[in-house]
């Protein structure tokens, strides 16, 4: 394969993806990452940070859409709602992904190093929603919890969607926040408020 050749990002994390498949997270290096993509250990270098980062390339979009989602929502919407709405509508957005994130959680739970890596991008995304949350004029104690809870959520649901990709994140978004209401004794939001 040509080193000029486009999508050098995507050459990586297939090879990556790959090779990680094959031998295991911890037994891959840059080097054979890039050697498999047909690119050099500079253009790595100038696509990620790192080779944890191959997996993790799309956090910052994701968080960008779920901050822009959170920023358009309906006003009459409480502040758990609003925030899981986002997180709903960026969430169906990884839709077209499904083998990929499959086999990405795979690997997470696979090294402890990879879910040191998912637990500092999950408190970077409450930390946005929280962020987004205030801007929405929600006291600041309640957007960090408010934040965390729909993290929670977000996790719970996107755990079930991985298990069964063809399923509606939504509806599992609604079920996981409804699981969350019942655990504090409220009930359900009436049908079609989120």
């Amino acid at each position: 394969m040509a080193r000029w050749e486009p999508d050098a990002q995507g050459r990586l994390q297939q090879a990556a993806m790959e090779l990680f498949a094959e031998r295991g997270y911890a037994e891959v290096t840059v080097a054979e990452i890039a050697d498999r993509a047909g690119l050099t250990k500079r253009t790595f270098f100038n696509h990620f940070a790192d080779k944890r980062e191959v997996l993790f390339a799309g956090a910052q979009a994701f968080e960008d859409s779920v901050v822009a989602h959170l920023a358009d929502p309906d006003d009459d919407l409480a502040p758990i709602d609003a925030a899981t709405q986002a997180l709903t509508r960026a969430g169906q957005e990884l839709a077209r992904y499904g083998e990929y994130a499959r086999a990405r959680q795979g690997l997470i739970a696979s090294s402890t190093e990879l879910q040191e890596r998912d637990l500092i991008k999950t408190a970077a995304l409450t930390s946005a929603i929280a962020e987004a949350l205030r801007r929405r004029r929600v006291p600041a104690t309640t957007a960090t919890l408010t934040a965390q809870a729909a993290a929670a959520v977000f996790t719970a649901a996107y755990a079930d969607w991985i298990s069964d990709t063809g399923a509606d994140l939504h509806i599992l978004m609604q079920r996981s926040l409804d699981d969350l209401r019942n655990a504090l004794g409220h009930t359900p939001a009436p049908e079609g408020q989120s």
